[in-house]
């Protein structure tokens, strides 16, 4: 399948192979333009130690998370969802989600190749933001943790949050930098991808076990510009088809 980015002169085709990375052909010696790189937190730049599935059924019960699961096939948006219960209801449903991401907190780890990549875009003085449904508890932990920073770095305490494209525009917007020369970088298609398509961005799906497929891109409409099965992958990706000029 190939996959044509609607702003610039590359397409991208997705090859099934034992590396998972897909390449943009370039079909022409123009490239676009690229000044900075969003990225989402948890099963991005950290490495995956929430069991959401565990968490979307306490929060909202076995028979309730199988309905919403068999309605949603990408995915349930537990915040969203939420959001129409009473105050009492919400209060309860927000503890126990803070209890499960405390105990990701506990066990954070970055994910492989994540620092490797900041000091390439630091060498390219590549801005790089963060976007995470997460709280701002947890990206000062990671930065305090692991010493490397993203500014600016957005939790859910900013409204609304992905995959509303709003915290992407945000970021351009405080950068002075436009969409079209940012890209979002994100394991969630439904969150990171739609939010970065919204935003009018590029867009790399960081997807390490397989999980997504053209079925799911079909299904919702959602086309990363870029696949890729690892973060070490996107350095290529950023040397081969951008102008990673200042």
């Amino acid at each position: 399948m190939t996959f044509l980015l609607s702003r610039t002169f590359v397409s991208l085709t997705l090859r099934p192979s034992s590396s998972s990375i897909s390449m943009a052909n370039l079909t022409t010696t123009a490239k676009s333009r690229l000044r900075g790189v969003v990225f989402d937190m948890d099963g991005t730049l950290t490495v995956p130690v929430i069991d959401f599935a565990a968490m979307y059924r306490s929060v909202l019960g076995e028979d309730e998370y199988k309905r919403i699961k068999a309605e949603s096939p990408t995915g349930i948006d537990i915040l969203h969802h939420i959001e129409s219960w009473s105050a009492d209801k919400q209060q309860k449903a927000y503890e126990t989600i803070a209890d499960f991401e405390k105990q990701g907190i506990d066990k954070l780890q970055i994910m492989p190749g994540a620092a490797e990549l900041c000091g390439f875009l630091d060498s390219k003085k590549i801005k790089r933001g963060l976007i995470t449904r997460n709280v701002k508890k947890a990206i000062d932990i990671f930065h305090q943790r692991f010493e490397v920073i993203f500014t600016p770095a957005l939790g859910r305490e900013f409204r609304p949050y992905k995959p509303n494209p709003d915290p992407l525009l945000h970021i351009c917007s405080t950068w002075d930098i436009p969409p079209n020369e940012v890209m979002m970088v994100g394991d969630s298609l439904k969150d990171d991808i739609a939010c970065g398509k919204g935003a009018g961005a590029f867009t790399c799906l960081l997807d390490e076990t397989g999980r997504y497929g053209p079925d799911d891109f079909s299904v919702t409409g959602l086309h990363p510009d870029f696949k890729v099965d690892s973060l070490s992958k996107i350095q290529h990706i950023l040397e081969t088809n951008f102008d990673l000029s200042p």
